[in-house]
């Protein structure tokens, strides 16, 4: 089924299912049924040039894997700096973010761009973890990784896409191991102490969803790191020391290009007029909104409503 991504804003958090509705594309095929109860799989046609949208976190561990074409696939988180991943058959992307992220991009050449989304589910994840490393394995998360290449993720991964495609005559034991052998792959190679996660976020994980979402709720409003501070009990000097910290960003540019990231959103998913839409992020003057807006993304809003 070949349907455009839904005109709500993404939530910040959503489940593999629900995913799909944010990115534009067709369904080729999905596994569903008993035999896909550890692993939920999905294979899509996506459209060869996507501008950025919004991707809500995801709590099961994501593979996006290339099955055919070739793209540059850009990611960034929000309030980041783009990165740019150079991928073709058989590339990856493994993620288990818990945050939003932002993404795009452009493929190239003849052939279709076809991927296969496989989410791990969370049961089987954590019984992994256990058997493998007992109680150390309570703080194990997975590291991100854009435009890999591992040949035992390609060959468990084509193996479960011939169970796919075989529908009712696959095997619900077969299945069962690829994804139990998939699963201790993962957590074999990629697998890192969740403190190791969070050394680069020198702010405390509540404390920058905190602070996170309330400058997300006050878009409209100026800029004020005293109110932002004490939204998450620090003073405005420590504050600042760790966000910068844990983002790369100070809090104020971090605002800033939160304010792009909604007005990219909406330029994307309204018809709202570009006036409202630099009022509802907080710029009262529209050459200014058009200035900070062309020195985020390169572009004035009308262009990159346009394109």
């Amino acid at each position: 089924m070949n349907k455009p991504p839904t005109s709500l804003p993404p939530p910040e958090r959503t489940s593999p299912i629900g995913l799909e509705s944010y990115i534009c594309g067709t369904t080729l095929i999905s596994g569903d049924g008993a035999a896909w109860k550890d692993v939920f799989v999905q294979v899509f046609s996506r459209n060869r040039v996507q501008n950025s949208f919004l991707v809500p976190a995801v709590a099961e561990p994501l593979i996006v894997w290339v099955m055919s074409g070739s793209a540059t696939v850009e990611e960034r988180d929000l309030g980041g700096e783009w990165k740019a991943s150079r991928v073709n058959v058989g590339d990856f992307f493994l993620t288990r973010s818990p945050v939003p992220y932002e993404m795009r991009w452009q493929a190239d050449g003849d052939r279709p761009f076809q991927v296969m989304h496989l989410y791990v589910s969370v049961p089987l994840f954590e019984k992994v973890v256990r058997e493998m490393l007992g109680k150390a394995g309570g703080n194990v998360t997975l590291k991100d990784v854009s435009g890999g290449c591992d040949t035992t993720i390609s060959h468990i991964l084509n193996l479960l896409h011939g169970e796919l495609v075989a529908g009712s005559e696959g095997s619900a034991l077969f299945v069962e191991g690829l994804a139990q052998s998939l699963a201790v792959h993962l957590v074999r190679h990629y697998g890192v102490a969740d403190s190791e996660a969070r050394a680069r976020n020198a702010l405390p994980g509540p404390k920058l969803r905190r602070a996170i979402a309330f400058m997300a709720a006050r878009l409209d409003q100026p800029f004020d790191l005293n109110s932002l501070a004490g939204a998450v009990g620090m003073s405005e000097f420590h504050f600042s020391r760790l966000f910068k910290k844990a983002t790369g960003l100070s809090p104020s540019l971090y605002f800033i290009r939160q304010r792009v990231a909604k007005a990219q959103q909406l330029l994307q998913e309204t018809d709202t007029s570009i006036i409202q839409i630099g009022l509802t992020v907080g710029y009262s003057s529209p050459s200014h909104f058009a200035q900070i807006f062309r020195r985020e993304t390169g572009l004035s809003p009308t262009d990159y409503r346009r394109r």
